[in-house]
């Protein structure tokens, strides 16, 4: 049975329906954060990089970032909008945070002590909530909870 190795909670700030996670070390990168980002996925995917579109325009998304060292167990379906899976290689083992509209934002997040090969379900919820708050002008903080849960490609 899988184990849980490390979680860690970030808050990003998401900008025209958007935010990505990239591998630090974006110099190793052909594609960066945000070009040619698909608004009409969920989740994609370019090489060492996460699209993910929001159903906010602009807010703050609650994520909670999971580290296992197997397949985690599967999700109940029921308590989340959205959910996609996908690979993704890491050569630093550290991946950053992108905002649509500020950049790179200050949070890392921590895979391994090295590069590796992972497989990632991102699960979402506050879809529609979200949604209808987004033509209001007030401040939008943790409205929309991600989930990412990463393992080793291959377990």
């Amino acid at each position: 049975m899988a184990q849980l190795v490390r979680q860690q909670q970030v808050d990003v700030f998401v900008g025209y329906h958007a935010f990505g996670l990239q591998e630090s070390d974006d110099a190793v990168l052909d594609l960066l954060f945000p070009d040619d980002f698909d608004f009409g996925t969920f989740l994609s995917t370019h090489p060492g990089r996460l699209d993910i579109t929001s159903a906010g325009h602009t807010h703050t998304a609650a994520l909670t970032v999971e580290v296992w060292d197997g397949s985690p167990p599967a999700q109940d379906l029921a308590g989340w909008e959205e959910q996609a899976e996908a690979d993704f290689e890491s050569v630093s083992g550290q991946v950053a945070v992108w905002s649509m509209s500020l950049g790179r934002l200050d949070d890392l997040i921590t895979l391994a002590d090295s590069g590796g090969s992972w497989r990632v379900r991102v699960s979402s919820s506050g879809r529609a909530a979200v949604k209808a708050l987004a033509e209001s002008e007030e401040s939008i903080e943790g409205v929309e909870h991600y989930l990412l849960q990463f393992w080793p490609a291959g377990s």
